[in-house]
């Protein structure tokens, strides 16, 4: 992403954008808002974005991203508070329960519409392994 001022608001605007669109009760990871984005955004410029909303963190569902292990990476804000108080469920190592809560992604008109890109598919995980081995 470019480094001028305005267009790292521009930026900073157009992730905030695609975290409004996380539902209440799911979340996403800085990668995925990252890879919706485009335009070389990373999961750190998603991070910068975040910490940067200032009086806008009322309007931003900020705590519903979360880093790609499931985490929640700050500190002291609440996060983990707000999230359980959508619904959000957390494992014995205080990680999200991703299987149940992690985002696909926005509609795809609203994608095409706001000149985003798709978040790809993920892999359904794997439990049989074991089975599959012969």
């Amino acid at each position: 992403m470019s480094t001028s001022p305005r267009d790292e608001r521009d930026s900073f605007e157009r992730i905030y954008a695609v975290t409004a669109q996380v539902p209440r009760g799911q979340v996403a990871t800085y990668g995925d808002i990252a890879v919706i984005v485009g335009d070389g955004c990373d999961a750190r410029v998603v991070g910068h974005a975040l910490g940067a909303l200032g009086a806008r963190a009322d309007s931003v569902p900020w705590q519903r991203v979360i880093n790609r292990t499931g985490g929640i990476s700050t500190s002291g804000y609440g996060q983990r508070e707000a999230l359980e108080a959508e619904g959000v469920a957390f494992d014995e190592h205080g990680h999200v329960r991703m299987e149940a809560h992690h985002w696909t992604g926005p509609a795809e008109a609203w994608v095409r519409a706001h000149g985003f890109q798709p978040l790809p598919p993920r892999a359904a995980k794997r439990t049989d392994a074991q089975l599959n081995l012969f």
